[in-house]
């Protein structure tokens, strides 16, 4: 069965949060990182402004894509797949379709932040189209204190990414 990718529901967010505890056990490894922040309960991305996408395989939630919507910003928060299911380009399709529906609400750029150097992380999102941008805005400095209160920044430096739409 192909991969589909559609808005979340609310009976998926137990699954998101499988997905992005998994997803983030390649993080943990990478860096040796014992004591690394768990997953945003599912619930509360839902509930923030913007969307959330998961990709299907065989009825089973196999990755998401979180975007927020804040202040006229659209901002890919999160994307996770199963690391079982890494390099089939449910990653990409995720990404491809949180961009076409940023554009479809009449956005003209999407950003995100992420680790400079960690292959799935700015040189993936390179490959879709994002370039390494300066945060300008309110929202997006705060993204970066957010990621220092969380202590990312131990870990590797951090980026911020736009892509046109």
């Amino acid at each position: 069965m192909p991969l589909t990718i559609r808005d979340a529901h609310s009976a998926d967010l137990a699954e998101i949060e499988a997905v992005e505890a998994e997803a983030d056990l390649l993080l943990i490894e990478t860096f040796g990182a014992v004591d690394w922040p768990p997953p945003d309960p599912a619930a509360e991305r839902a509930s923030q402004p913007g969307f959330l996408l998961v990709g299907e395989l065989d009825g089973k939630v196999v990755g998401f894509a979180h975007v927020l919507e804040v202040h006229r910003v659209v901002h890919l928060e999160q994307v996770a797949v199963l690391p079982r299911y890494g390099r089939r380009g449910i990653g990409r399709r995720l990404v491809e379709e949180a961009l076409r529906v940023a554009a479809d609400r009449g956005y003209e750029e999407i950003t995100l932040r992420t680790y400079a150097n960690v292959p799935w992380n700015a040189p993936f999102y390179a490959s879709c189209g994002f370039q390494v941008s300066v945060p300008a805005t309110d929202f997006h400095r705060g993204l970066i204190s957010v990621e220092e209160s969380l202590g990312l920044m131990r870990y590797g430096a951090r980026v911020q990414m736009t892509a046109s739409l």
